[in-house]
């Protein structure tokens, strides 16, 4: 096979991290991998898409790498250069681990390359978070490790915690069904009681400081959560009662619906299987099929190489 021109690699991620709605999200050693066979004429595309998506993602106009390498292009006022595009998709589609951010990231990643820009890891990072509308997928996506993220829709304020350590490994389970961004965005109330809103905002500090010194005891009450997970568990079978069956096993050490769900995270010290085998047990006995995913959290962030001269 030939050798691409740029070949990108992008993670998953796991974000809206239990009380860090809109602010906290860190990246999982599960990637798609976005490669440019050649440059065609300008505004000229070509999709082969391998894997989740192949059908979806083929035109186009409905691949959100190529939309965000236009959108970046415009940003950035340059002439965008055709391409032929081949799409390594591994990331389940609308499940809440981030795939539609992995397009975000390698379109503006690949504008950048392609254009010679060689802007900053602040300009990048803005100008996906603009497409992407809020950070907490884009920058763990971007960035790798655990991030904290604040948008104003203007400016951006992030900081990197410290990576998880060796034994603590993140079990994903992906149920078999779609939870689209829009309509969990949807089920979440225009307006909160005061007292969920002081409950998140103790919790959330709580996970950042948890996280930064290393008290992982303290992460189970920092993934807890009053703002977005008690309606999105609403939208998916299961949801209302499976993270209370693996929130006191032992090794867990806390658990959250990853990004807008389906996908069911949990942070577990030590042996995978009862965790794993509880969470996809329990969306089995709700009639739905699920897999699972041993991951390591905090995972490196995107990755591209060029080959050729572009």
């Amino acid at each position: 096979m030939k050798t691409p021109l740029i070949s990108t690699r992008i993670p998953a991620t796991s974000a809206n991290l239990g009380a860090g709605f809109d602010a906290l999200g860190m990246a999982l050693s599960l990637y798609n991998i976005f490669n440019v066979r050649e440059l065609l004429p300008d505004r000229t595309f070509s999709c082969d898409v391998v894997g989740e998506g192949a059908r979806e993602l083929a035109k186009p106009e409905d691949n959100m790498v190529v939309q965000s390498y236009l959108k970046a292009c415009e940003v950035w006022n340059v002439k965008p250069r055709g391409l032929a595009l081949e799409c390594h998709n591994v990331i389940p589609l609308c499940r809440g681990l981030g795939s539609s951010s992995t397009a975000v990231v390698a379109g503006v990643l690949l504008a950048d390359a392609i254009g010679g820009m060689n802007k900053d890891i602040d300009e990048l990072l803005r100008v996906m978070t603009k497409i992407e509308g809020h950070p907490d997928n884009v920058a763990p996506c971007f960035l790798g490790g655990m991030t904290v993220s604040c948008w104003d829709g203007k400016d951006l304020r992030y900081v990197k915690l410290p990576p998880l350590p060796e034994d603590l490994h993140v079990v994903a389970a992906v149920p078999d069904v779609l939870v689209r961004t829009q309509d969990a965005r949807r089920a979440l109330p225009k307006e909160v009681p005061f007292g969920d809103a002081v409950f998140n905002l103790g919790r959330a500090a709580l996970l950042c400081a948890a996280w930064a010194t290393g008290q992982w005891e303290h992460l189970a009450w920092g993934m807890a959560d009053r703002l977005h997970q008690p309606y999105r568990s609403r939208l998916f079978p299961g949801g209302e009662i499976i993270m209370d069956r693996v929130r006191d096993i032992p090794g867990c050490v806390g658990v959250a619906i990853s990004g807008s769900g389906p996908t069911v995270a949990a942070l577990v010290r030590g042996d995978v299987g009862m965790v794993a085998s509880t969470l996809c047990r329990t969306f089995s006995e709700h009639g739905v099929a699920s897999q699972f995913f041993v991951l390591r959290g905090t995972a490196d962030g995107a990755r591209v190489v060029k080959y050729g001269k572009i």
